[in-house]
């Protein structure tokens, strides 16, 4: 019979950015067309990854979530 050879796929490989299944508790989650992408403690770096995903991608749906107060905030694009 023919052997089946599994690879474990080396630590670095892993995925460091998704974020975390469990509900949001705290903290600000950015949302992407629908699914949650990262998490952040503070508003102001969350605001930051979202202008700049926003800015690279402008037909993508970018929202920052609130959890604490359970409120969703659209990151539009400035226009000049």
């Amino acid at each position: 019979m023919r052997e089946k050879r599994r690879l474990a796929a080396p630590a670095a490989f892993a995925r460091t950015t998704k974020a975390s299944i469990a509900p949001l508790r705290t903290g600000y989650a950015l949302i992407v067309d629908g699914h949650v992408k990262a998490t952040f403690a503070a508003k102001a770096s969350a605001l930051e990854a979202g202008t700049q995903m926003k800015n690279r991608f402008p037909r993508l749906q970018v929202k920052i979530y609130d959890a604490e107060n359970k409120l969703s905030e659209v990151v539009e694009i400035a226009r000049v």
